[in-house]
């Protein structure tokens, strides 16, 4: 996506996730079918052929799973009497859409991390991995993009990112952190280094007055992993003070206030895609190859979770998912009868002596095979939403009056959430 219109991509991704929403704009556990078959015979049938065994290993890989599966969807499109078989399947290419990355995303950092062992001791290994990553392209001195201007660090938490910038840019940080124990933690390791990085303790949503003043023209913000709302609000406030340097990498799309996503740009404003907090997980949502036993609890967890949900829907008479709340994992050492006897007690339901909950446990079992092929298939698109969204924050910048730039800090083993949106104020 190196040097492209970002909104001819942005209205591509928007007509190939409209075009195809059934496949993915649904919640698997609530289906006791493929609720798409009939119009794409060939996918559900490829689907089905799929070993249980594999399906884990395809969705841990969007390129293995676009090429187990895109085959069955071009066909069903091609024979379909969709007028538009022709667009739609060109833009089919989009499910494998990647963002650049830049050279020193592609370079090791492990002299650096010799070299601040003893300052980086207290972090775990692959945050700060990420860390380095991202400070490394904030960094003018890496960046010749980038001018050196004070540091402002959004929901910086103990401030480990503005840190490593006061250290390596030399220039003042102010890290703005809601919870007073972690601004108390941050302010102890920057006097302990004798860095420019001050706290402010201040809820980021909380409207700001003239004395909380935070945002400057003159002024670089940065956010690595700041989740839904706190980093839209970050670009809104930015954009409102003519920021003249913003690099946020966005994370948990759905951790939004309002019950469905609120589009930025123009484009996305236009567009007739209506996302709830549930289509927003999708981005999120990429198998993890987990140890045998790990997978097993995770098994278990869903069919009886399914399981149960088939005996809710029979006691109450209403074909319809009721959520249970999370479980602990020593509750899966019980019996299947015993963690419906707790759900029921969580959801206020009464259960009759009579139950054959071996019943019940098979139709988990058999959903739970259904809700994996549901829930593979929706996966084809996390990618495109994700871009999506990200372009809506791409579109919107510019419109604010910033060169946009899109690409990778980091690869995708240290971090799914690897996108690094970087915008510069042009001269007016």
């Amino acid at each position: 996506m190196a040097a492209i219109d970002y909104q001819h991509t942005f209205k591509s991704l928007d007509s190939l996730l409209e075009a195809l929403k059934p496949l993915w704009q649904l919640v698997a556990f609530e289906c006791d079918h493929l609720p798409w078959q009939h119009a794409f015979p060939c996918l559900a049938q490829t689907v089905w052929q799929l070993n249980d065994v594999e399906l884990d290993n395809i969705d841990a890989d969007q390129d293995k799973l676009v090429q187990t599966l895109l085959p069955s969807l071009i066909l069903d499109i091609e024979q379909s009497d969709n007028p538009n078989a022709d667009k739609l399947i060109a833009l089919l290419s989009l499910l494998v859409i990647t963002l650049p990355t830049s050279r020193c995303t592609a370079e090791s950092h492990g002299q650096e991390q010799t070299d601040l062992a003893h300052f980086s001791a207290h972090i775990k290994g692959r945050k700060w991995q990420q860390i380095t990553a991202f400070a490394e392209h904030v960094n003018p001195q890496q960046q010749p993009h980038l001018t050196p201007l004070p540091i402002l660090e959004w929901c910086a938490g103990k401030g480990h990112l503005g840190r490593l910038v006061a250290k390596q840019q030399q220039v003042q940080v102010t890290s703005l952190e809601w919870q007073a124990s972690l601004c108390e933690q941050g302010r102890a390791f920057a006097t302990q280094w004798q860095l420019p990085q001050r706290f402010i303790c201040a809820d980021a949503f909380a409207p700001l007055t003239s004395k909380d003043k935070v945002f400057f023209p003159q002024q670089h913000a940065i956010a690595l992993h700041a989740c839904g709302d706190l980093h839209v609000r970050l670009i809104k406030l930015a954009t409102e003070a003519n920021t003249q340097a913003i690099s946020i990498s966005p994370c948990c799309y759905h951790l939004i206030q309002h019950s469905y996503y609120q589009p930025l740009s123009t484009q996305a404003k236009a567009s007739k895609l209506k996302l709830a907090k549930h289509d927003l997980q999708l981005p999120l949502q990429q198998s993890v190859i987990a140890s045998s036993k790990q997978q097993a609890l995770r098994l278990q967890e869903v069919a009886w979770r399914l399981g149960f949900d088939s005996l809710q829907r029979s006691i109450r008479g209403i074909n319809a998912y009721l959520p249970v709340p999370t479980i602990k994992q020593s509750q899966l050492s019980g019996s299947f009868a015993g963690f419906c006897a707790w759900a029921a007690e969580q959801k206020g339901l009464t259960l009759n002596n009579d139950i054959d909950f071996d019943a019940f446990l098979q139709r988990g079992i058999t959903r739970q095979r259904l809700t994996k092929r549901i829930d593979l298939v929706a996966h084809l698109f996390r990618r495109a939403l994700e871009c999506w969204l990200l372009l809506d924050r791409v579109c919107f910048l510019q419109q604010q009056g910033y060169r946009v730039l899109l690409s990778e800090f980091c690869p995708n083993s240290v971090t799914p959430r690897n996108a690094l949106i970087q915008a510069i104020k042009t001269a007016t």
